[in-house]
């Protein structure tokens, strides 16, 4: 009767481990941006969704040509993100700040986001996988942050 048992449990034990959904791997920062193209782009903020395993901003930023091209930047998990202070009362939707980060390997107007600053002169890390977005080290300097002439328009 024992036997029974433990072999209804080694069973059941069994169908759960092979029905279970496999765990996809999570990508390494190499292999989906590229530290050669660093970006520094300016817009107002669309959407905040700060979710797990990496929060999203979208940013309308105007081209030179005047179009607007809709970006979005990876940052670090909603919990790092608070760490540094960032919250979707910091960053509401319209705000609109500048950002320094990498691009996507695969996409023209994705990237990863290292820092933000807001036009009082507030800095934010994004507290992700980029280079420097989880230390001060990845802050820009008051004037590295300041946008170009092109960025202006």
């Amino acid at each position: 009767m024992q036997l029974k048992g433990t072999l209804a449990a080694v069973l059941v034990g069994l169908g759960l481990f092979l029905a279970a959904k496999p765990v996809v791997a999570h990508h390494a920062f190499a292999a989906t941006f590229d530290t050669s193209k660093p970006v520094t782009v300016k817009g107002a903020i669309t959407k905040v969704e700060l979710i797990n395993p990496h929060s999203w901003f979208w940013m309308d930023v105007t081209q030179p040509d005047g179009t607007v091209v809709n970006w979005g930047f990876e940052g670090g998990s909603p919990n790092s993100l608070i760490r540094h202070g960032v919250t979707k009362d910091t960053i509401p939707v319209g705000t609109v700040l500048i950002v320094q980060g990498y691009q996507s390997k695969a996409f023209d107007h994705k990237g990863v986001g290292v820092n933000m600053t807001l036009a009082d002169g507030r800095k934010f890390l994004f507290g992700g996988s980029a280079p420097g977005a989880e230390s001060a080290a990845g802050l820009p300097t008051k004037d590295e942050a300041k946008p170009t002439e092109d960025e202006k328009k």
